[in-house]
């Protein structure tokens, strides 16, 4: 049970906010769900191809599959591109911290003081930068340091009770607020597909689905063209109702970032521990303990410094989008072009011998 809900939890994570503004972005709600539809068909398939890649090479995770398929050189490639879609789906929530900072800030002051958030001035402590760094100073990195994140499967129910609390919010604030006129007329564009759910299994993918469908579609209605990259950035800082989904959000956001890193940090750490075998003979709990704080340590100072400095999600979210491309499509399709390369030749070596 603990195993699904840090499943559903990753499933549910920074795309959830994203996808009303992916909506504006391919040109109203039937143009995308073409598109997502479309899109689910090759997810699907690429899931079917790598669990079969997965049974066949006797491998376990996504990279070693590329690996033992495709060869060493696509395998490192994979492995270069894993990490780095990680890396930016880090940079990604803490992006998303950061804002619903920002807008907390903002509501704290207008409930304490009753004055707009205009007039709030400007101190240090104020800013959601020096927040932010607290957060991952005291508890990011603390969750994050551990070897394995057995302690998740206590925390994990939050970001499935976020999710369902943001889409039950969204849905009564599209009644209680006059609609904007959306276009639903199909435009040619292009379509993102969330990352997180490469590293699901089928019918966990397709349970959040019912859940991720709701916000989408009904916070697109409520904004049209002005939606912004951040769903919730979009609702102003004196709702409620919002205030309490930024709250279960962002700490469901902070709960999940653990989780990617540990996938990071694990592809990064191998090749060390076997440089380390290959030379000594044995890895020391000592050197792998190290190595493991040094890699958090770098992995969480960098993304903050790059969510500091790159405050827009939609930026990160396209360079997402384009990286997944590549564990969505091409190394699938890679899959598939070498089974049946090698069906071929089974073939054609069979048909020699019976000559």
């Amino acid at each position: 049970m603990g195993a699904i809900f840090i499943m559903l939890k990753s499933a549910l994570g920074a795309g959830l906010l994203n996808f009303p503004w992916a909506f504006e972005r391919a040109g109203g709600i039937r143009s995308a769900v073409t598109v997502e539809l479309i899109s689910l068909v090759f997810l699907i398939s690429g899931l079917i191809i790598l669990g079969y890649s997965s049974s066949i090479s006797g491998q376990c995770t996504y990279q070693a599959v590329v690996k033992e398929v495709c060869g060493p050189a696509i395998g490192q490639l994979c492995e270069i591109c894993f990490v780095f879609n990680l890396f930016m789906i880090a940079v990604a929530f803490l992006v998303i911290v950061n804002d619903q900072l920002e807008k907390l800030c903002g509501s704290l002051y207008e409930l304490v003081t009753g004055l707009p958030e205009s007039e709030m001035p400007y101190h240090f402590y104020t800013d959601q930068h020096f927040a932010v760094v607290l957060l991952c100073t005291f508890l990011i990195l603390p969750l994050s340091i551990p070897k394995e994140i057995s302690i998740q499967k206590y925390i994990s129910v939050l970001g499935t009770l976020a999710a369902t609390y943001l889409t039950i919010a969204i849905i009564i604030r599209y009644h209680t607020t006059p609609a904007v006129r959306v276009p639903i007329a199909p435009l040619y564009s292009t379509g993102y597909v969330s990352d997180c759910e490469r590293l699901l299994g089928l019918d966990v993918q397709r349970r959040s689905r019912h859940l991720l469908w709701f916000p989408r579609v009904y916070g697109y209605l409520t904004f049209g063209k002005d939606v912004k990259a951040d769903i919730l950035m979009s609702y102003t800082s004196d709702d409620i109702l919002m205030v309490i989904a930024r709250l279960l959000f962002g700490v469901s956001i902070i709960t999940i970032y653990p989780i990617t890193l540990l996938l990071g940090r694990s592809v990064v750490q191998e090749p060390l521990l076997s440089w380390r075998r290959s030379r000594y003979g044995v890895v020391t709990a000592e050197f792998e303990s190290r190595s493991r704080y040094a890699l958090t340590v770098m992995w969480v100072t960098v993304t903050l410094l790059i969510a500091i400095f790159v405050p827009d999600i939609s930026k990160v979210i396209s360079v997402i989008g384009g990286i997944s491309a590549f564990f969505i499509f091409i190394f699938p399709g890679t899959f598939y072009f070498l089974k049946k390369l090698f069906t071929l030749r089974s073939v054609e070596n069979n048909h020699i011998h019976t000559k």
